[in-house]
C-alpha cells in the first residue's frame, strides 16, 4: 500500500472520524495541520447539516472542504461548489407516506436549517447533535415552497433498516434511498449522493481517484469509497462496506482514522 500518492483525505463523520461521544480527538486536529503542511487537502463527508460538521471541526473550518447532507451541498466557506435539491412536488407526495410509519420522526433537511414538525421533547435533545440550526414547525407540508430543501431523514430509535426501509424501498425510482446508520434513513434526489459531491472536490483540485483516500463505515459512504483507491472500512463499519473497501482500519473509538494518517504522514516523508 503505496501512500506516497495521496493528495486529498475525506471521512464520515460518524461512526468514523467521531467517537461513541461524537468526539473529535486532539490527535486527529495535530495530524491535520501536518498534513497541511504537506498540501494533502482534507474534506468531511456526512449525512450530517453542514452547520453541524462546521461545530465539530470549527478550529480547522476555514481549511477544508465540506460534502453535507450526503451530498446534497458541497461548500468551501461560504462558497457553494454544488447543490442539490427535491422538487417540491415530490416532497408534497412523499412526507404524508413518511408519516405513516411507526414510531418514526421526519427531518425535512433545507439548505440553511432542519425542519421537524414532532414536539416529542427526547428526539428533539438527540436530534440537535446532528442539526445546529433547525425549526419545529406545525405541519412540514406548508413549508415545502418556503426554501431549497436537499433531503428527508427519518429517524427510529431501534433500527432504520429493518422498520423504515421496508416502508421506503418501493420509492427507489423517484429518490436515492440510504441508510445511513443504525437508526437514520435519507431520502434525496437521485443525483445527490457523496460521491458526486467528492466528484466535484475531485474535478476542483484535480486530484484523481489514485490519490484520493476515504474513510466510511455505512451505506451513504459507498458511492463516495467508489471515488478512491485508498477506500478504509472502520472495524465497525456495516458488513457491506466492509465487501466494498479495498483496506481496513480499527473502529472509531480506537482511532481508525487517525492510524492511517499517521501511516500517511510517514509515506510523505
Amino acid at each position: 500500500m503505496d501512500l506516497s500518492k495521496v493528495k486529498l483525505v475525506v471521512s464520515d463523520m460518524d461512526g468514523t472520524l467521531l467517537n461513541q461521544k461524537g468526539e473529535v480527538s486532539d490527535r486527529f486536529f495535530q495530524l491535520i495541520k501536518q498534513l497541511k503542511a504537506k498540501n494533502i487537502y482534507f474534506t468531511a463527508a456526512s449525512g450530517r447539516q453542514y452547520h453541524s460538521i462546521i461545530d465539530k471541526l470549527a478550529s480547522i473550518k476555514d481549511e477544508i472542504y465540506v460534502v453535507a447532507e450526503n451530498g446534497g451541498i458541497v461548500k468551501k466557506n461560504d462558497e457553494i461548489l454544488l447543490i442539490n435539491t427535491i422538487k417540491p412536488d415530490k416532497l408534497l407526495q412523499l412526507i404524508p407516506k413518511l408519516r405513516k410509519i411507526e414510531n418514526s420522526y421526519i427531518v425535512l433537511c433545507g439548505k440553511d436549517a432542519a425542519y421537524i414538525e414532532t414536539k416529542n421533547v427526547d428526539f428533539i435533545d438527540m436530534f440537535q447533535e446532528y442539526y445546529a440550526a433547525y425549526k419545529v414547525v406545525d405541519d412540514l407540508i406548508e413549508i415545502v415552497n418556503e426554501t431549497d430543501f436537499l433531503k428527508i431523514a427519518i429517524y427510529h430509535y431501534e433500527s432504520s433498516e429493518e422498520f423504515i426501509y421496508p416502508k421506503v424501498k418501493g420509492l427507489e425510482n423517484d429518490f436515492l434511498i440510504k441508510i445511513s446508520g443504525p437508526n437514520w434513513l435519507d431520502l434525496s434526489d437521485s443525483n445527490t449522493n457523496k460521491g458526486n459531491g467528492l466528484n466535484v472536490i475531485q474535478d476542483l483540485l484535480n486530484i484523481s481517484k489514485e490519490e484520493t483516500m476515504v474513510f466510511g463505515d455505512f451505506h451513504n459512504d459507498i458511492e463516495m469509497m467508489e471515488q478512491a483507491h485508498f477506500s478504509f472500512a472502520m472495524e465497525n463499519a456495516h458488513k457491506d462496506i466492509k465487501k466494498i473497501a479495498r483496506f481496513s482500519t480499527t473502529d472509531n473509538n480506537n482511532f481508525g482514522v487517525e492510524i492511517i494518517l499517521e501511516k500517511l504522514l510517514k509515506a510523505k516523508n
